[in-house]
C-alpha cells in the first residue's frame, strides 16, 4: 500500500504504524490510513464533512479525507476503491472524565448546521427499526429453508423472541414520540454507530461517525456495559452524572433511550454479520452466549432508572412491566 499513498498522492511514507487495529503510514507530520471505501459513496463524503467539521472545531485527531493528485476522492486498486485518511494528532491523554468528554462532543458537534440525508437517522428510528425487522425476519424465513445447520436453527428458535422484543420497543417509541417535554439538547448532534469508547481512542475513525439524537451514544454505551459479564451500577451512574452536568437530559430523550436499549440492536448486529461472513460454528456459539446474557440484560434495564437515581413517578416515565 506503501505504492498507493507515493503513486496517487505523492506522499513518502517512511514507517508502518498499526493505532486501534488498523494498519497505516507515517511521515515526517501526519499519519495515514487507507480505508476501503464499501459504502456508497454519497455515505463515505458526508462522513468527510463531519470529519472535516470536527478538525475545524478542535478534535485533531479526526481522521480527515485527502483527495488524490488528479483531485479525487477515491484510488482504485486490485478492483477494490480505497480513500486515504490524514490524522495530524494521535490523543493521548484525557484531561476530563468521559461522560464529560462525550457531552462536549455532542454541545460542539451541535453547532454543525447541516443535517446529512444518507447518514443520519435522527426522528428516523421508528421507521428504520419496522423496516430492519421486517427485512430481517423475510431474509431468515427464505434462507431457514435451506441453511438446515446448528445456527439456523437456534435463530429461528429464538427470532420470535426477538420480534417481540422489537414490537416493544416500535410501541413505546411511538408513544414516546408524542412527548412533548424536549429542549434544546434534544437536537441532532455527531454521533457513532454503535459507541462504546470511540473519542477515548487515539483516533476518531471517520467511518464510524453518523448524524442523529445524542441519545444514540449514550444508550449504545449503556448496552455494552449491559452486555458484560461484571458491571459496576455506580461508575454507569457516575458516567451519565457527568454527562449531564454539561448536557442535561430532557424527559424525552430519557424516554427514548430507554426505547433504544428495549429494541434488540445487539441481535440484529450477531445476525447481519451472519449474512454477510458464512462462519455458522461462531455465529452459532455468540448467538447462544447472547441468548443467555439477554437474562442480565433485562434485569439490569429493568433497574436502569433506578441506578440512574431517575423518580419515575416524578418524571411520568412509563416503564414495560415485563422487565
Amino acid at each position: 500500500m506503501k505504492e498507493l499513498l507515493l503513486a496517487n498522492y505523492n506522499i513518502h511514507a517512511t514507517e508502518q504504524v498499526r493505532i486501534n487495529g488498523r494498519e497505516g503510514f507515517r511521515d515526517n507530520d501526519y499519519y495515514y490510513f487507507i480505508i476501503s471505501s464499501s459504502n456508497k459513496e454519497m455515505i463515505h463524503l458526508e462522513q468527510a464533512a463531519l470529519a472535516y467539521y470536527l478538525a475545524e472545531i478542535g478534535y485533531n485527531h479526526a481522521a480527515i479525507p485527502i483527495p488524490t493528485m488528479g483531485n479525487k476522492w477515491f484510488v482504485e486498486k486490485d478492483q477494490n476503491h480505497y480513500m486515504v485518511f490524514r490524522v495530524s494528532t494521535i490523543q493521548n491523554d484525557h484531561q476530563e472524565s468521559h461522560g464529560k468528554i462525550l457531552a462536549d462532543f455532542h454541545n460542539r458537534s451541535a453547532t454543525y448546521t447541516y443535517e446529512p440525508k444518507e447518514i443520519s437517522s435522527y426522528g428516523l428510528w421508528r421507521e428504520l427499526w419496522i423496516k430492519k425487522l421486517t427485512s430481517f425476519e423475510q431474509r431468515i424465513n427464505h434462507e431457514s429453508t435451506s441453511k438446515q445447520n446448528k445456527y439456523y436453527r437456534l435463530l429461528v428458535d429464538i427470532f420470535p423472541y426477538i420480534i417481540g422484543l422489537s414490537e416493544n420497543a416500535i410501541q413505546y417509541l411511538q408513544e414516546s414520540e408524542t412527548d412533548k417535554r424536549f429542549h434544546q439538547s434534544d437536537q441532532g448532534v455527531f454521533g457513532f454507530r454503535r459507541y462504546y469508547d470511540h473519542l477515548l481512542n487515539p483516533i476518531i475513525w471517520t467511518d464510524d461517525l453518523v448524524y442523529d439524537h445524542p441519545t444514540r451514544d449514550l444508550a449504545e454505551y449503556i448496552r455494552y456495559q449491559f452486555l458484560k459479564d461484571n458491571i459496576n451500577p455506580r461508575e454507569l451512574s457516575l458516567f451519565l452524572k457527568e454527562y449531564q452536568e454539561v448536557r442535561p437530559l430532557s424527559i424525552f430523550s430519557w424516554r427514548l433511550l430507554y426505547a433504544r436499549l428495549t429494541y434488540p440492536i445487539h441481535f440484529f448486529d450477531l445476525i447481519e454479520d451472519s449474512f454477510n461472513e458464512q462462519n455458522d460454528d461462531r455465529h452459532h456459539k455468540e448467538l447462544k452466549q447472547l441468548v443467555i446474557k439477554q437474562r442480565v440484560f433485562e434485569k439490569r434495564l429493568g433497574q436502569l432508572f433506578d441506578w440512574m437515581n431517575v423518580d419515575v413517578r416524578e418524571y411520568d416515565l412509563p416503564l414495560l412491566q415485563w422487565l
